[in-house]
């Protein structure tokens, strides 16, 4: 998995959105473990490595991303 440097919109629900402009992907993300104890300021660049997974439930397709590292720089 890539690295992506990213920028953080909000903390409590971890929402990290692609440099570039307005418009950029943007990721709800899941932080287990250390890495959901760790603080980041809004607007705060990061470099993360995202996990991107699916999973069926009752018929319907869910996506979770997860954090894997997340680095203030």
């Amino acid at each position: 998995m890539d690295a992506k440097i990213l920028k953080v919109l909000k903390w409590r629900t971890l929402v990290l959105q692609e440099l570039g402009g307005r418009y950029e992907n943007q990721y709800v993300v899941t932080a287990f473990g250390t890495l959901a104890t760790l603080r980041f300021d809004e607007g705060c660049l990061v470099a993360a490595t995202l996990r991107f997974q699916t999973h069926e439930h009752n018929g319907a397709e869910y996506q979770d991303v997860v954090a894997n590292e997340i680095v203030a720089i």
